[in-house]
């Protein structure tokens, strides 16, 4: 009899487990860019369903090293970091102009789950393949938030105009870039490291850092598959339709908790609702 019930709680303690592990996904390792800066490293889980030739391109340009010892030269306080070559003078053989992948149609299978409808700027916003996402369904098109940690790639005035600068989002109120700029990824490790970079002047409009003596540099980008085992990190993200993500959104809309006098009223802006990520030992 004691062995049976210490059996029934084994395997009770064994169903807990797996399914505390069945809520995290561990993302492609084909989909994650490593960025090692002088303050530390920055894991990006790219988005290639959303934005594949940009993916492509970028993958490109990190494969051939092109990032390697450049800088985030344009680093706007509340707004965004760029990086890329400044000089415009580093060779490559990836610098093709990009149409824009501002958004994309939305396929008859698509794993949109919704969150909030409607949002302050999108018909609705949710999630997608775990990143933060809008969704019209009259017009039929589904697009990446520019929430905190996207990652997009800067252009002129121009829609065609890409070519290798990209952008880290480091402020919250960036919304009205979505749909005016291509989001190929989001930062799932490292953001203090990227909040940690040295900015422009206040005063500075542009945003540029004219002395390249306080930019900071880039020591190398790599994928995922070219970063030695010992350098590896196990990041796991929160699956977008997972049991704790359900019961954080619910909270969130009835601000259940004494602490709240002013229930609000519902609404949510899904940037300040991100999956989470974990650094698995």
């Amino acid at each position: 009899m004691r062995f049976s019930r210490v059996f029934t709680l084994l395997s009770l303690l064994m169903s807990q487990a797996s399914f505390a592990e069945s809520q995290w996904r561990t993302p492609q390792s084909e989909n994650l860019v490593y960025l090692q800066l002088e303050s530390g490293t920055v894991i990006i889980e790219l988005a290639p369903f959303m934005a594949p030739k940009h993916v492509s391109q970028f993958k490109a340009l990190i494969a051939e090293g092109f990032y390697d010892g450049l800088d985030f030269y344009r680093v706007i306080d509340g707004f965004v970091a760029q990086a890329g070559d400044v000089s415009e003078q580093k060779p490559s053989i990836n610098k093709a102009l990009l149409n824009p992948e501002f958004s994309r149609p939305t396929p008859a299978t698509s794993d949109f789950m919704l969150v909030q409808s409607p949002d302050f700027i999108a018909p609705q916003t949710g999630y997608i393949q775990g990143f933060a996402a809008g969704r019209d369904p009259q017009a039929k098109q589904e697009w990446l938030l520019h929430c905190p940690g996207a990652v997009a790639f800067a252009r002129d005035v121009d829609a065609n105009s890409a070519t290798t600068e990209f952008y880290i989002v480091i402020g919250q109120a960036t919304r009205h870039l979505d749909r005016n700029m291509t989001t190929l990824g989001r930062v799932i490790y490292g953001m203090p490291t990227v909040q940690a970079l040295n900015r422009a002047h206040i005063n500075n409009t542009s945003g540029v850092i004219e002395d390249a003596s306080k930019r900071s540099k880039i020591l190398w980008a790599k994928l995922a598959k070219d970063v030695s085992p010992k350098e590896q990190l196990n990041i796991q993200v929160q699956q977008q339709d997972s049991d704790q993500v359900k019961q954080r959104l619910s909270s969130a809309k009835t601000l259940n908790n004494a602490f709240f006098h002013f229930k609000g009223n519902g609404n949510l802006d899904l940037c300040y609702y991100q999956l989470k990520s974990r650094l698995v030992e």
